[in-house]
């Protein structure tokens, strides 16, 4: 089974957002959809989820220059999922930031 939920996102516009809105980011699978999502939140941090919001990044292609030649290579691609959760309830990780 793929593991869905990565990582929480943890940057000033989503502290932020979390703090006026309720919303919580985090980093997904790529291969998860919304549902999958939800119920992951939902039995993790035992909270009612009401939407998800999905971004897809793609990786960008990187060139660097040596003196022994040039390199090109790709950054990571990644899936980002802001989730809003029913009125009143919070993540307790998310919280002590």
């Amino acid at each position: 089974m793929k593991e869905i939920l990565i990582k929480p996102l943890i940057t000033e516009k989503m502290t932020n957002i979390t703090a006026d809105k309720g919303k919580y980011g985090f980093l997904v699978n790529n291969q998860s959809n919304k549902i999958e999502i939800a119920k992951a939140i939902e039995k993790k941090f035992n909270v009612h989820v009401l939407t998800v919001r999905t971004i897809n990044y793609p990786g960008k292609l990187k060139t660097q220059f040596r003196k022994s030649g040039r390199f090109v290579g790709r950054t990571a691609s990644y899936k980002k999922a802001v989730v809003t959760l029913k009125k009143g309830e919070t993540i307790e990780l998310f919280e002590q930031v």
